[in-house]
C-alpha cells in the first residue's frame, strides 16, 4: 500500500505557505512604519485557505495555487498625518499572532511525519 504524501500531511503545507507569505507582508509593514503615504497591507488567511482548498485549486498546477495572495488595504484606527496607515502596536500583534500559528502548523506537521515514520517501521 502506498502513501499519498500530500494526502498525508493535509492542509499544513499550504498553511506554512501562506504563514510564510503573510509573515513577509507584516514584516514589510512593521519595516514602512514611518515611511509617509505608506499604507499597510495584510491577506485574508481563511479566505485563503479556502481558497487553496476548494475542488477549483486542486486542479491549478502547484506553481499557480502557491502564486502570492490577495492584498488588502489595513483600514487604521487613528489615521496619521503623513497619510501612513502602519499602526505599531496592530502590526506587532498580528506578527506575534502569526508566528504563533506558524510554529503550531510546525507542530502538528513534526507530529505527522513521526506518525508516517512509524508506521512505515511498522511500529
Amino acid at each position: 500500500m502506498s502513501i499519498r504524501v500530500e494526502e498525508a500531511l493535509g492542509v499544513h503545507v499550504r498553511a506554512l505557505d501562506l504563514r510564510m507569505q503573510r509573515s513577509e507582508i507584516l514584516a514589510a509593514n512593521l519595516a514602512n512604519e514611518d515611511t509617509p503615504g505608506f499604507k499597510a497591507r495584510d491577506i485574508d488567511f481563511a479566505g485563503e485557505m479556502s481558497r487553496l482548498n476548494s475542488p477549483f485549486s486542486a486542479q491549478l498546477t502547484a506553481s499557480t495555487s502557491s502564486a502570492t495572495s490577495e492584498l488588502m488595504y489595513r483600514v487604521p484606527t487613528q489615521p496619521s498625518q503623513d497619510g501612513n496607515s502602519v499602526e505599531l502596536s496592530v502590526e506587532q500583534a498580528e506578527f506575534s499572532r502569526n508566528s504563533m500559528d506558524f510554529q503550531t502548523s510546525l507542530t502538528f506537521l513534526s507530529m505527522k511525519f513521526r506518525g508516517l515514520k512509524q508506521a512505515i517501521e511498522g511500529r
